[in-house]
């Protein structure tokens, strides 16, 4: 699925629309964003050696894992409820592909965990649990 397709399930827009598209695989969602060569979350992070921030990677991921439960948010949106066990192992910065493998764990009514990773190349650059809560639209 492409940005298109992704903001009709998605409250995101540019410039906060971190997913360039997803896809369901059989293992779980594999996503790609690509960080922009000027992003501006970089703009003081750090002048003169631009680095991602570590909780831009996790919104990637986040936003990376949301096919997991599409059919949950016809009426619904995701919001984060918690992160747990987040570790950043890699720096990312601008031009770097990001790509996120994710996993669907505990669902319990409303509130939903994902197991979710994001890679540079075959690097592993970050990883944890992500919870959300689903609230009404």
């Amino acid at each position: 699925m492409d940005k298109e397709g992704l903001m009709q399930i998605m409250p995101h827009r540019d410039p906060m629309l971190l997913v360039d598209r997803s896809e369901l695989t059989p293992d779980g969602v594999v996503s790609e964003y690509t960080i922009p060569d000027d992003p501006y979350f970089t703009h003081g992070h750090f002048p003169g050696n631009p680095i991602v921030p570590g909780v831009i990677l996790c919104e990637i991921m986040a936003q990376g894992s949301v096919l997991l439960f599409e059919d949950k948010l016809k009426y619904k949106m995701a919001l984060y409820a918690g992160m747990d066990k987040v570790r950043f192992k890699k720096t990312v910065r601008p031009g770097d592909k990001v790509v996120v493998r994710s996993t669907i764990g505990n669902c319990r009514g409303l509130f939903l965990q994902v197991q979710a990773s994001a890679y540079v190349g075959e690097e592993l650059c970050a990883n944890g649990i992500l919870s959300f809560m689903l609230v009404d639209k």
